[in-house]
């Protein structure tokens, strides 16, 4: 007998970087796990040490890090994570990345520019990823960054259902910032009960990032409660100029709807001041209480990465918690 038989077990472990912790274990609370514990520190140079305090070999390993600012600190914590796990023998390594760095630069607007959105994938593919978990990707095509799987997990669901809610007896308007975000405002129009859309012309100069200019608006809104709906907030400078050009139009009110609340400064005195009934965003990013404001909705995405992680390790379909749509 040349070979010996064995019974397959497999073993789910979570893994969290120190940029959200909250996040990890709140996701861990769904799974009915716990966080695997570790000593993670900075040396005097920056340099970062991880090392896990159980044995993680054979083992299905999920890695959950957000990505706020430093965003490098914290790529590089993931990525070293990913080299530690692979280096003890697990079996599989996800990386859970709720908010894809670098996401917005996913192609060349000139000549002489990197494609840093591939360039990250890379990295963890080089580290060790086998598979990689998002939410909301700034643009679909970064899936095909990764050579492997990518469940590109869709935050509409949470956020629709809040807005059905709070607003299903309002005259509804989805509104995209841009024209290229109307195929997803049909979808959430089509999720809010058959809504009309519209959408904001706007020019935006490569040479000057975060600004754009909001010119018109296609669509008829006036008397409207408009949902303004994006994949994320930087500054705010686009959503409140869109906002703003909503309100001039005639829209009896404007409720803004986005996945990843990155809020960089002045975003939050920009969107506490704007004229928006509400702003509803996910913890995808960590939102510490000075950037929170009255008006300000935060949505766990805990649930649907936890359902999503179960679905990986059980070998199960992640598209079914789309309704087949992701």
């Amino acid at each position: 007998m040349s070979s010996k038989s064995g019974t397959p077990k497999k073993n789910l472990m979570l893994f969290s970087g120190r940029a959200h912790p909250e996040l990890a274990e709140e996701v861990a609370k769904h799974l009915n796990v716990t966080v695997v514990p570790q000593t993670a520190h900075n040396f005097a140079n920056g340099e970062i040490f991880v090392r896990f305090n159980e044995s993680v070999r054979g083992t299905d390993a999920f890695v959950i890090q957000s990505h706020p600012a430093p965003i490098n600190e914290w790529v590089m914590e993931q990525l070293i994570m990913v080299d530690a796990l692979k280096r003890a023998s697990a079996k599989r390594i996800t990386v859970i990345m709720p908010f894809y760095p670098y996401a917005r630069q996913d192609k060349k607007h000139k000549g002489r520019e990197p494609i840093s959105a591939r360039l990250i994938a890379d990295l963890f593919k080089t580290a060790g990823a086998d598979r990689i978990m998002t939410v909301d990707l700034h643009t679909a095509q970064i899936q095909g960054f990764f050579d492997g799987p990518v469940d590109h997990l869709l935050a509409q669901n949470v956020l629709a259902a809040h807005i059905n809610k709070t607003y299903q007896d309002e005259n509804i308007t989805v509104v995209s910032p841009d024209s290229g975000r109307v195929r997803l405002a049909e979808k959430w129009a089509a999720q809010l009960g058959d809504r009309p859309i519209a959408f904001i012309h706007k020019t935006r100069d490569p040479d000057k990032p975060n600004q754009a200019v909001a010119n018109r608006v296609v669509g008829k809104v006036r008397g409207q409660l408009c949902v303004l709906i994006d994949d994320m907030i930087d500054t705010g400078g686009t959503i409140v100029k869109a906002t703003e050009a909503l309100l001039d139009e005639g829209a009896s009110d404007v409720v803004i709807a986005s996945t990843h609340g990155i809020l960089s400064d002045p975003a939050t005195e920009r969107l506490s001041n704007c004229k928006a009934r509400e702003v509803i965003v996910t913890n995808t990013l960590p939102i510490p209480e000075e950037k929170r404001f009255p008006g300000l909705t935060v949505l766990s995405i805990a649930p649907l990465l936890a359902q999503a992680i179960q679905q990986v390790f059980e070998d199960g379909s992640v598209t079914s918690l789309f309704d087949g749509n992701a």
